[in-house]
């Protein structure tokens, strides 16, 4: 018998034909794939180009009025609150994860997870509780005054609805994206360069300042950056608060006035801002490059504190979780329990339940889209499925407004279109069909939050070796069967967790579900943000308290996830 002739690439048995008995090629089944995510990538990135092209269109003489008189506003107060929470964030979530990560105090073991639970907490959930709670009639000037006999008007106390109210509640609610991927990093950090830099003579101040700082510069300025672009993102503080910004003065421009352009025109002009803060996150890596350089694992060094030293630590740690979320979890719970939702009952159940629906039906559309984009890289490696899995995730760096924006124009352009060519041809007015329906509010959110799912399940997927896929098809199994037999089971965990997350977000989106939902359907989102518009502080307080207790459970598998990220961390526990 002749031998087979060498060959440098591996036989792979692929399933018979039932017709023909013979094997088929993959290169029939492949490509369709492939077209499948790259149309869902297309769909996505159609809101965007509906912005970008706004400006070569005329409005109704909105975007004239606006740059003549609140526009330099409208830029002054975005760059002032964007820069004042970078700065925030970064301090806060800098200093807590190296404290938590690398020293030692009493309560450490509880702040690694705690320090995480105001990410639960909307930003606007806050500035309803701090403003009932710091407003003149509220319990703290209240006490004030009882104690020290002071009268209204004699004293000064300091205004929370200002632009420096704003930053310190977007600080408070945002400094955990900084604290999660900073603790990340020095998690993962190579134990070889602080040990040569501790024989070299540094104290631990200067192996943190010169060693592990740079070498999480990465994760830092990436913190940083999802930090900024959530606040430009803002809609219900600044508006609550009263102060005009890029946000507030898109739905205004869109509901006040009428003009769509002019809101797509703003919407580009923000866009502009979040790109920009994408370019300089990327700048300021530049060539730069950090690696490993060991592969075995050593137990992380722990700087043990004493006396003042760790009172210090501890308060560095207790003070942001304090003004993060348990006390405005207390308010919101005070608030709650004296007076409550008026309409609690039947309608509050209902917008629990539209709130569940929304955020349910898009947690399973995002993580099966996931799927979709994340296996076809998998099966066809390459530029274009890079490609379209980074277009697939632009919408997460995009205001919901800038979102909501751009899926209501081409939204709204195919329904009138629809509509007269129905007119016209059967005498028969379909009306909106797309346009304020929950399909249209369900797709601007996964153009939102798709990017979080995907990443998780990308992640995922790259931990199954492919030597499992290659003996599922040698075994006779599709591309189909390898994933729902193989790749979904090993990965349900991660699935969870992605859905988890995107359930989450949905929940607490506001701007987009604000300019979007149908008639007569209000989330608890919109719910508490109507009530505390017309000062019902006392009564948001019910929404808003739901919200941040479905955002708890999430939250914390997150941070048990990124504890988990370091072999070893078992025995590092123990330790402690």
């Amino acid at each position: 018998m002749a031998a087979l002739p060498p060959t440098r690439e591996p036989l792979e048995l692929l399933p018979m034909s039932p017709a023909t008995g013979e094997r088929r090629s993959a290169s029939l089944r492949l490509p369709i794939l492939t077209a499948a995510a790259l149309v869902t990538a297309l769909l996505f990135i159609l809101p965007i180009g509906s912005i970008l092209a706004s400006p070569f269109l005329e409005s109704e003489g909105t975007w004239q009025h606006l740059a003549e008189t609140v526009l330099p506003r409208y830029i002054a107060n975005t760059v002032i609150l964007t820069l004042g929470v970078g700065f925030g964030v970064l301090v806060i979530g800098v200093s807590t994860a190296w404290l938590v990560t690398m020293c030692r105090f009493p309560g450490v073991r509880v702040f690694e997870w705690t320090l995480v639970l105001p990410l639960a907490v909307p930003a606007y959930v806050m500035a309803y509780s701090y403003t009932d709670f710091l407003q003149f009639a509220g319990p703290l000037q209240t006490a004030l005054r009882a104690a020290t006999g002071w009268e209204a008007g004699g004293y000064w106390f300091p205004n929370v609805r200002s632009i420096e109210g704003a930053m310190l509640m977007l600080i408070m609610v945002l400094y955990p994206y900084v604290y999660l991927l900073t603790r990340a990093a020095l998690i993962e950090q190579s134990i070889c360069i602080l040990e040569v830099s501790r024989t070299l003579g540094c104290t631990a101040w200067r192996a943190f300042w010169q060693v592990a700082l740079p070498t999480a510069r990465p994760a830092i300025v990436a913190g940083t950056a999802l930090a900024l672009m959530e606040t430009l993102a803002d809609y219900g503080t600044v508006s609550f608060f009263g102060l005009p910004t890029f946000t507030t003065g898109i739905i205004r421009a869109w509901i006040s006035y009428g003009d769509p352009i002019a809101a797509a025109q703003l919407a580009t002009a923000l866009l502009g801002c979040v790109l920009l803060v994408l370019l300089l996150e990327r700048w300021s890596r530049g060539p730069a490059r950090f690696h490993q350089t060991s592969s075995k694992f050593q137990r992380l060094p722990s700087y043990r504190l004493g006396g003042w030293r760790a009172v210090a630590a501890f308060l560095v740690c207790f003070v942001p979780l304090m003004l993060g979320f348990i006390l405005p979890g207390l308010i919101l719970v005070d608030m709650a329990i004296e007076v409550g939702d008026s309409q609690f009952g039947p309608r509050y159940f209902s917008l629990v339940g539209n709130s569940l629906t929304l955020s349910v039906v898009t947690a399973v559309l995002a993580v099966a889209l996931a799927m979709l984009l994340a296996y076809s890289r998998r099966l066809s490696p390459g530029a274009i499925s890079s490609g379209v899995n980074r277009i697939a995730s632009m919408g997460y760096a995009i205001p919901g407004t800038v979102i909501a924006v751009g899926v209501l124009i081409p939204m709204a352009t195919f329904d009138n279109a629809l509509d007269a060519w129905m007119r016209e041809t059967f005498g028969v007015s379909t009306g909106l069909l797309l346009t304020g329906s929950i399909a249209a509010l369900v797709f601007a959110y996964l153009v939102r939050f798709l990017a979080v799912s995907l990443g998780t399940v990308e992640a995922s997927l790259t931990k199954v070796r492919n030597s499992m896929d290659e003996a599922a098809r040698n075994l006779g199994s599709r591309p189909s069967g390898v994933l729902f037999r193989i790749h979904i089971p090993l990965m349900r965990g991660s699935m969870l967790a992605a859905g988890l997350i995107v359930l989450v977000d949905v929940m607490k989106e506001l701007p987009a579900t604000l300019v979007m939902r149908p008639f007569n359907f209000d989330t608890l989102a919109v719910q508490a943000y109507n009530l505390a518009a017309d000062e019902r502080l006392a009564e948001s307080s019910t929404a808003s308290l739901t919200i941040v207790a479905v955002g708890i459970l999430p939250v914390i598998l997150l941070s048990a996830a990124i504890r988990r990220s370091r072999p070893g961390h078992a025995s590092e526990a123990e330790s402690k």
